[in-house]
């Protein structure tokens, strides 16, 4: 299938509705329906239908979307036809949680390598997945033919592995240190800041509508 302009966002949506078919293969059957998906993944008819359109598929008004032949579509759309090889620099407590949620997740995603600067990880194996030096980075990103890296590193150090992982043939870059890389535009960085994500929800969890105190002016009630 020929790729076409498509934003961000709207790629997002694309693998949220793959997750969402997948998952509700019992509730949805062999065809769905724009609300039905639209309802699963809480999001409006005309959002998914807006996106299906984008990729090049169309549904039947009378029988909704064919389960099947929409999966292979957004495959067809969101994968390589070769598999993708991730590495993760950082092999703290989330690089390691993130190395075993990683396994099997995915046949055309593929974790290949680790990265780490502590000696007492090095040469160690998490999740199936050895770790190496840093400094042997460049050479084992070449030999597994690795473009796609994820941070797990301190702030303070993100910025230099990212330009590290760049140097090497890295192409894409999921950040989950809490700064902004400054890299080339044809770098593509995805930034999940956990503390920022963690901020907004305690914001917009505050508790509403509580009872206004009453004022000292008030008369007394009796």
């Amino acid at each position: 299938m020929k790729k076409r302009k498509i934003s961000t966002r709207s790629v997002e949506r694309l693998s949220i509705y793959r997750r969402a078919l997948l998952h509700g293969r019992n509730e949805f059957g062999p065809s769905v329906y724009s609300h039905q998906l639209a309802h699963a993944c809480q999001l409006t008819a005309a959002q998914v239908r807006r996106d299906l359109m984008a990729i090049g598929y169309s549904g039947n008004p009378n029988s909704g979307y064919d389960v099947k032949r929409l999966l292979t579509s957004l495959a067809a759309f969101l994968d390589s036809q070769e598999v993708r090889a991730v590495a993760i620099v950082g092999m703290g407590y989330l690089g390691r949680a993130i190395a075993a949620f990683l396994t099997n997740r995915s046949h055309k995603i593929r974790l290949a390598a680790a990265f780490d600067v502590d000696l007492d990880k090095i040469g160690l194996t998490f999740s199936d997945v050895h770790c190496y030096s840093v400094r042997q980075m460049a050479e084992v990103l070449a030999e597994r033919h690795i473009d796609i890296g994820i941070i797990t590193v301190p702030a303070e150090q993100a910025q230099h592995a990212a330009e590290q992982l760049v140097a090497a043939g890295v192409t894409g870059i999921l950040n989950f240190a809490p700064i902004v890389l400054r890299l080339h535009e044809r770098i593509y960085v995805e930034n999940i800041d956990m503390t920022v994500s963690l901020e907004k929800v305690a914001f917009f969890a505050r508790p509403t509508g509580r009872p206004k105190r009453a004022s000292k002016s008030s008369p007394p009630r009796h």
